[in-house]
């Protein structure tokens, strides 16, 4: 059997011919008209204002922030358990990351723990909706608004996925969004920033351009760097929002099949997911420990399944390793937390077969 890898991303001939045609029309490369029809594309989708597309969603969680005014001094809360850009992000603008443990329940900010780990330091809450999921957001916003606090969304694996029809990323000051390689579209890297305020869209535009509000014209009105995309990307990018909704439809499907066929093993659980909502980025299970976690992936790796460990939680980290509180929950999830194979290569044959092999697992 050929082997199933956890995710693999998936472009087609449409991608390819589109790239020869742009190619062929002597296209410039660097970003340009390709690229803000791409932007219009994600704006429409996502139901927002404005959208700017940059290097990747590190960079864009960056900018999020520097054209908040947040630096040197500032404290900005994120969770405990998310990919490590997030808090990255937050030093690399020169503010402190406040690490907050999430809810079991959903993966995300524990909201009374956010609560009280607000400082008259705190500058803004980065709500991350790990893997399409969120709690009620209206709370969200309005916990920001209680404390006066800009509310910036890391929506980098929630493309797709809405809170009572609402898209993730749109309810905050800034949402933010990732087309790394695995993510349900891709061009490679990138990222994109969306907001309804059209003076924060101005700044963010011109952070990404070295701080120049016309390109091409050598007068930088404030500080910045060079974060712009290429059109080369959204001739890509362009091909693969045409394919999004099936997309969405489908990791939904996927997902059900799954929970379909695992639902009577005993020491392994999904976390809660309403699919009229959540389009999840991966399959994501819990297991009871860590030791028969390790067990199941060398299993399914010598049968040529592959699968991936969750994110550790971000205070076992190195660079974080002097930040000490309360993360109970992320370090479970962290601890019991597996992805399985996510491709939407996958046909239903193929999630038969993976279900087969976990099944078998636990009844040995």
């Amino acid at each position: 059997m050929k082997r199933i890898n956890q995710m693999e991303p998936w472009y087609g001939e449409e991608e390819k011919r589109a790239m020869a045609e742009y190619l062929d029309s002597g296209g410039w490369l660097t970003e340009f008209k390709k690229t803000r029809e791409f932007e219009q594309m994600i704006a429409a989708y996502t139901g927002s204002c404005y959208t700017s597309v940059v290097t990747n969603g590190t960079v864009s969680l960056m900018i999020a922030l520097w054209a908040l005014g947040i630096g040197r001094g500032d404290e900005v809360i994120v969770p405990d358990y998310t990919m490590i850009a997030s808090a990255n992000a937050v030093v690399l603008v020169g503010a402190e990351p406040v690490l907050v443990d999430i809810d079991a329940s959903t993966l995300c900010l524990d909201l009374a723990m956010t609560e009280n780990a607000i400082t008259p330091r705190t500058r803004a809450i980065m709500f991350v909706s790990i893997n399409g999921r969120s709690p009620d957001m209206n709370q969200v916003v309005a916990l920001a608004h209680k404390h006066n606090l800009y509310l910036v969304e890391d929506a980098a694996q929630s493309l797709g996925s809405r809170y009572q029809g609402k898209h993730l990323g749109t309810f905050g000051d800034i949402g933010s969004f990732s087309f790394s390689a695995p993510k349900i579209i891709t061009t490679g890297q990138g990222g994109a920033l969306v907001t309804d305020d059209e003076k924060l869209f101005s700044k963010i535009w011109r952070i990404k351009d070295f701080g120049r509000s016309n390109g091409g014209i050598d007068y930088y009105e404030m500080m910045g760097l060079n974060a712009k995309f290429t059109d080369l990307q959204a001739v890509i990018g362009i091909e693969q929002m045409k394919k999004l909704e099936w997309r969405v439809k489908r990791k939904k499907e996927m997902y059900k099949l799954y929970r379909d066929l695992l639902k009577d093993i005993e020491h392994l659980r999904f976390i809660d997911t309403n699919l009229e909502d959540c389009s999840p980025w991966f399959i994501d299970i819990l297991l009871e420990g860590s030791e028969r976690r390790n067990r199941l992936i060398h299993f399914l790796d010598l049968r040529g399944i592959g699968t991936r460990l969750f994110y550790p939680a971000i205070h076992t980290q190195p660079p974080y390793s002097n930040i000490k509180g309360d993360f109970r929950n992320s370090e479970t999830t962290s601890e019991r937390g597996l992805w399985l194979p996510s491709s939407l290569f996958l046909t239903d044959e193929n999630i038969e077969v993976i279900c087969k092999e976990i099944t078998c697992f636990f009844q040995r």
